[in-house]
C-alpha cells in the first residue's frame, strides 16, 4: 500500500515521466468523446503513452463508482477526457490524493481545461500529457472549492467530505433552469450557443431573487436574475477576468445585472466582451477564500452543473489541493 504521505510535484512528475501507473478515464457520451473516442486512443498511442487500464464510460450515472475502481489501482496519473461533469467528478475524487490528473477536453464548455490553459485540440493536449518531452507539460497544484448546502441529497455517509469538492463553479438563478432544460440534442449539434438559446427562452419567465452574501462577517444585499461564485477562470467558456486563474487561492463572487431581466442580458454580453481584460480587483467582484450565501425566496444550488441542494449555502476555497498536468507556460503558485 503506497504511503499517504505526498511526494512533492518534481517527484510525481518524475514517476508520471518514467513511466509510472496510468489509467485513463473517457467519456464517451460527452458531446465529442463519441466521435472521438478512437482519435484519442490513437494519439495516446502514437505519445507513447501507456495505460494499466482504460474504462470508457457510457453511463454517466455510474461515474462514482467507476472512480472508486479507478482509485483502488493506486496509479500516478488519471487521465480524463469528457467535458466539465466527467471532470468535475474527477477532481473530487482526487483532490488531496498522490495522484495527478490529466484531461483530454472532449465536452461543450471545457470551462476547467481552459482554466488550466491547456490546448482545445485533442492533439496539443495530448502532447502537453508527456511529460519530460520538448512539447509536454508539467505538474501544477490548484485551487478546489468546497460548498455545503441545504437539503443535498448527497454528500452523506463515508467520503462525504468529498463529495462537497468541486472544481469550477457554483451558481444560482437562471443557469439552474437553463442547465435542466437545454435540449441534450442541440448541446450536441451546435455546443455552447445552445446554452444561450435555451436562456432567451427561459428569461421571459424568470424572476429575480433577493442575494445576501456574506464575507468576513459584512453582509451584501442586492437582487439580481444570476450569482456565481467561481474557483476557475471561464464561465461558459468564456473568460471571467484577466488575472483569474483556479491557482490564486481566491473565489470570485459576482452577479449578472440587478432585478430587470434586460440588465441580466446587458450584464451576460459585457461579460463575454470584457472578461479577457477586466480585473478581480473591479467593482464587479467581491474575492474571498470563504463565503455564505442565503436568497429570498431559496434557490437551487447548481454546483459544476448538477444541482445540489438549495440556498443557504456555504462556500470555501481549499488551495493547492490537487495536482493536475497544465502546459509549462502556467503560473504554478
Amino acid at each position: 500500500m503506497r504511503s499517504v504521505q505526498m511526494r512533492s510535484k518534481a517527484e510525481l512528475e518524475s514517476a508520471i515521466a518514467d513511466g509510472g501507473r496510468a489509467v485513463l478515464v473517457i467519456n464517451s457520451r460527452s458531446r465529442r468523446g463519441r466521435k472521438l473516442y478512437g482519435t484519442a486512443r490513437r494519439l495516446l498511442r502514437e505519445a507513447g503513452l501507456e495505460f494499466t487500464h482504460v474504462f470508457p464510460v457510457t453511463d454517466p450515472a455510474r461515474l462514482r463508482e467507476l472512480f472508486a475502481d479507478v482509485l483502488a489501482l493506486e496509479p500516478d496519473l488519471v487521465v480524463v477526457g469528457g467535458g466539465d461533469g466527467t471532470v468535475a467528478e474527477a477532481v473530487g475524487h482526487l483532490a488531496h490524493r498522490d495522484m495527478a490528473l490529466g484531461v483530454l477536453p472532449l465536452g461543450t464548455t471545457n470551462n476547467f481545461a481552459r482554466s488550466l490553459e491547456l490546448p482545445l485540440d485533442l492533439r496539443g493536449a495530448v502532447a502537453t500529457l508527456g511529460l519530460g518531452r520538448p512539447d509536454g507539460g508539467k505538474v501544477a497544484d490548484v485551487d478546489v472549492g468546497w460548498f455545503e448546502s441545504t437539503g443535498d441529497p448527497q454528500g452523506e455517509g463515508p467520503g462525504g467530505e468529498r463529495e462537497h469538492i468541486f472544481a469550477n463553479m457554483v451558481s444560482l438563478g437562471l443557469s439552474v433552469q437553463v442547465a435542466e432544460h437545454v435540449p441534450h440534442t442541440l448541446k450536441r449539434f451546435i455546443g455552447r450557443p445552445a446554452y444561450a438559446l435555451t436562456a432567451a427562452g427561459l428569461l421571459p419567465r424568470h424572476e429575480a431573487f433577493t442575494a445576501r452574501v456574506t464575507i468576513d462577517g459584512e453582509t451584501h444585499e442586492f437582487q439580481t436574475h444570476q450569482l456565481n461564485v467561481a474557483n476557475g477562470a471561464h464561465h461558459s467558456g468564456q473568460r471571467i477576468a484577466r488575472d483569474a486563474s483556479p491557482d490564486d487561492r481566491l473565489l470570485a463572487v459576482y452577479r449578472l445585472g440587478d432585478e430587470r431581466r434586460l440588465r441580466l442580458a446587458s450584464a451576460t454580453a459585457r461579460h463575454v466582451l470584457t472578461g479577457p481584460w477586466r480585473s478581480l480587483e473591479d467593482d464587479a467582484f467581491l474575492t474571498t477564500t470563504n463565503v455564505e450565501i442565503e436568497t429570498d425566496p431559496p434557490m437551487q444550488v447548481d454546483v459544476d452543473g448538477e444541482v445540489r441542494g438549495r440556498t443557504p449555502v456555504s462556500i470555501k476555497l481549499r488551495g493547492n489541493a490537487l495536482r493536475v498536468i497544465v502546459p509549462q507556460s502556467f503560473v504554478d503558485t
